[in-house]
């Protein structure tokens, strides 16, 4: 839109006010004249979207479903999408979808929905139906799982109330991710835990790449996979969940605010952490290898900001720390709790009563039992600097006292105290895994110092392998690899095999 009012003459589109950019997309909504011509100065970035939209009306309309505005923040992106579907010839406009993901956009989404809503023009454009989508994966990211998790909740109640006020029946669009990190779980679970009012019988969610096999890699998980949303969307209509009480919205909102601190104060306050992460996860190589649908980074040299939430969720993930997920937790009970004890009572009563914050705990306390700090303790002795050891000592302190602090929460004595089947599940996956996590662990040190030796053991088999012998020719897979011989495929296996035991990739 920049390039378009430079060309005009008509002043800077980014730098115009937000009134400003309504005020000159409704007059060209309103207008017949074409808006630019071929002489239009484009530059790669220009002519990639022009070409999308180009596209879009060459073929059939039921090939699209929504266009998404991720990182929407205001009326003029959704207006500036229906003005280019306008000049670019889309004989049937596709349906608009704004993707509110970020903390800060979460909380001012219903106010941008609100006037939005109030443009008239976009009222009768779209006949008493809208779609809002909401990320859980970049909100996670900037402010920890425990604040996400909260402000989605409140997001959608005020968004269904600002939709009712207008007289629209909004669907939430939710942008879930395959981990818990990144607003992952069990389907039927995460329905019921939605505010009331907030499905009406309609609703759409992502599933992601990672878990489309275990939803969808049969007929008849096809089938058990539709059957759990339905009952689920019907269960939540018929018998909507409880609303929070005054008392708990109170309780949460304060422990949001410590939460959300906390969780800042480490992953983008603490000088070194970004140096931490890099030394003690696989990002970095993760980013160098094919085995993601889009680029590890926003931008190639900025910090945890411009990284994506699914190589974020991934690295933690594959350490078996999972950061992202309980950082923030403890700290937040830790400061109701020194407040006033009694506050262990009504947190224990939401747990029991409220089905948005027991699936919230349930699910944290299900990820506590499939980490491991003492994996995450191998990869900082092996990977990460002395001068950082004690920054990672501090963050498994953290882990400890945050798995702890739920249990009292939850009231239970042992992780998964009320899933026994799933415990057990995990107790027999653990062998296999811990030892794929020794494997990478070993693999990273090799590839991060050429010049590192594992000390020869006796071999347990009768067949004493000759350690001068040449690698054979299994482990040149690449051989276009920068990394010596079998390396990068030793990494790349270990990596896809953390995933299966975790359940979950990114």
């Amino acid at each position: 839109m920049d390039a378009i009012t430079e060309y005009l003459g008509i002043g800077s589109y980014r730098k115009w006010p937000e009134e400003k950019r309504q005020e000159w997309l409704l007059s060209e909504l309103n207008g017949k004249r074409p808006l630019f011509g071929p002489d239009l100065p484009k530059s790669d970035e220009i002519a990639d979207v022009l070409d999308t939209f180009h596209v879009l009306a060459e073929l059939p309309s039921d090939s699209f479903g929504a266009y998404v505005i991720s990182m929407a923040t205001a009326p003029s992106d959704v207006l500036a999408v229906e003005l280019l579907q306008r000049e670019c010839h889309v004989k049937k406009p596709l349906r608009v979808v704004p993707l509110f993901e970020k903390l800060a956009d979460l909380e001012s989404a219903p106010a941008a929905l609100a006037r939005l809503f109030s443009v008239e023009w976009y009222r009768n454009r779209i006949s008493g139906k809208q779609e809002v989508m909401i990320g859980y994966s970049d909100s996670g990211k900037d402010a920890g799982r425990f604040s996400a998790a909260w402000q989605l909740y409140k997001a959608q109640e005020e968004l269904i109330n600002v939709a009712k006020l207008y007289g629209v029946k909004l669907t939430m669009f939710h942008g879930r991710g395959g981990t818990v990190g990144r607003g992952g779980g069990p389907t039927h679970l995460a329905i019921l835990s939605q505010p009331p009012e907030t499905i009406h019988g309609s609703l759409r969610v992502t599933v992601q790449g990672e878990v489309i096999e275990q939803s969808f890699g049969e007929e008849h998980l096809c089938f058990r996979t539709l059957q759990r949303f339905t009952a689920a969307t019907l269960e939540h209509g018929m018998h909507p969940p409880i609303s929070p009480k005054p008392e708990w919205r109170a309780l949460m909102d304060e422990m949001a605010i410590v939460a959300t601190k906390e969780y800042r104060s480490i992953v983008f306050e603490e000088p070194r952490f970004v140096e931490y992460f890099r030394l003690a996860t696989p990002e970095m190589e993760y980013g160098r290898m094919n085995i993601g649908s889009r680029p590890s980074k926003r931008k190639p040299s900025a910090g945890i900001e411009s990284l994506r939430a699914i190589p974020w969720i991934f690295a933690w993930t594959q350490t078996r720390f999972h950061l992202p997920v309980w950082l923030g937790f403890g700290a937040a009970f830790k400061h109701v709790l020194d407040k006033d004890i009694r506050n262990l009572q009504t947190l224990q009563e939401m747990y029991n009563q409220w089905p948005f914050f027991r699936v919230t705990i349930d699910l944290v306390e299900m990820v506590f039992a499939k980490g491991d700090p003492g994996i995450a303790a191998l990869y900082d002795k092996l990977l990460v600097s002395e001068d950082l050891w004690a920054l990672g000592a501090r963050l498994r302190a953290n882990y400890e006292e945050t798995k702890q602090l739920l249990l009292q929460v939850a009231g239970h004595k042992d992780l998964l105290e009320g899933d026994p089947y799933l415990k057990q599940r995990l107790r027999i996956r653990d062998s296999y895994t811990t030892a794929l996590n020794v494997c990478q662990a070993y693999t990273l040190k090799r590839i991060r110092d050429p010049g590192f030796q594992v000390k020869p053991r006796p071999h347990l088999s009768k067949d004493i392998m000759d350690m001068g012998k040449p690698a054979s020719e299994l482990v040149k897979l690449n051989t276009t690899s920068e990394y010596a011989p079998g390396l990068e495929d030793t990494l790349i296996l270990t990596m896809k095999g953390i995933a299966a035991g975790m359940q979950n990739t990114g």
